[in-house]
């Protein structure tokens, strides 16, 4: 039997870190797909993760898995299409190595992705940003932590794996102009502006401790990286918090996404242009930055009332004489 465990760590220590030289928000990724892939099939053979084998996978059991990540575990399409990605990209891998499974190799290849119609934008209003920050307690250091971690999320429009991966030297607060600087999709770095509010919050919290350079700049307790998980579970608890003081928040599904939504709809309803905001949210194109001019009526609005209308006067219908029709039809 082929077994998975030798075939992923050759793929994830040699290949993917090694020939393909990913970047470890890709690794990252692809490892909490397979963990929990392997943690699922698990359950599903009654067999421990390290004795599974390449038999014990097919496109049935992908597939079931791809719905378990939506059905049970609430994940979004575009994280269900990314764990398809993950499982593809390893299958990818071991096809020359193994002919014998080639035919349940390429079915598990020929799994579409599932279709994602472009939804409402979820974003927070200034208003609603600050009664989210407010309900964060500040009496702990945790608290005081996440507070400062939010507020800069939703004022820089970070993604979560640039928040995770911010270190003290990506902060330039001493600067005419204070700044962060952070590494993004395809390891293009950025440089966003912070306002003083900001800055000073920043330095508040860091003077807190004493922080050396190379330090996560929003750790664990332990000195650590937060990951992606303790996020969430932080931003849900501080969610349902605000939602107590203001119900209307209970409606909105608040993510760390939702705060990058946030600065792009702030910038929006200032009158920044999209390709501004493109490069603030570090877009490779326009286009995706595009799906907030949809969120926006105000936008539209403010375009309808630029414009010039007809001013026909209102008319009252005068059916046609019979005879005229008549002629007109010959």
């Amino acid at each position: 039997m082929t077994r998975l465990a030798p075939i992923l760590q050759e793929y994830f220590t040699s290949y993917l870190s090694g020939q393909r030289a990913a970047s470890p928000a890709t690794i990252s990724t692809y490892r909490d797909t397979w963990r929990l892939l392997l943690g699922f099939l698990a359950d599903q053979t009654g067999r421990p993760a390290h004795s599974l084998g390449l038999t014990d996978i097919d496109e049935h059991q992908v597939m079931a898995f791809l719905d378990h990540l939506e059905q049970h575990r609430g994940n979004s399409i575009a994280t269900r299409n990314l764990r398809l990605s993950g499982i593809k990209s390893v299958m990818a891998f071991q096809a020359p190595r193994s002919p014998e499974h080639l035919d349940t190799i390429s079915r598990i290849h020929a799994i579409p992705v599932k279709k994602n119609g472009r939804g409402d934008v979820s974003y927070l209003t200034a208003d609603q940003l600050q009664v989210l920050l407010d309900a964060i307690g500040t009496d702990t250091w945790t608290g005081r932590r996440d507070k400062t971690m939010l507020a800069l999320t939703a004022q820089a429009g970070l993604r979560i794996n640039e928040l995770i991966a911010l270190r003290m030297t990506s902060l330039n607060l001493t600067a005419a102009a204070p700044h962060l600087t952070c590494t993004g999709k395809g390891r293009k770095q950025r440089t966003t502006p912070l306002t003083s509010a900001m800055a000073t919050m920043l330095k508040t919290y860091i003077e807190e401790r004493n922080r050396k350079p190379g330090d996560v700049l929003f750790p664990n307790p332990t000195g650590g990286s937060l990951s992606p998980d303790a996020i969430r579970k932080r931003l849900q608890r501080h969610a349902e918090t605000a939602a107590a003081a203001r119900p209307e928040l209970a409606r909105i599904r608040i993510t760390a996404h939702t705060l990058r939504h946030t600065a792009a709809m702030t910038f929006l309803a200032a009158g920044i242009d999209a390709a501004v905001i493109a490069l603030w949210l570090g877009h490779e194109s326009i286009a995706t930055t595009n799906i907030y001019l949809h969120a926006d009526i105000s936008v539209k609005q403010r375009a309808l009332d630029r414009t010039r209308q007809p001013e026909t006067p209102a008319g009252t219908y005068k059916p046609e004489d019979s005879l005229l029709t008549w002629l007109k039809s010959l």
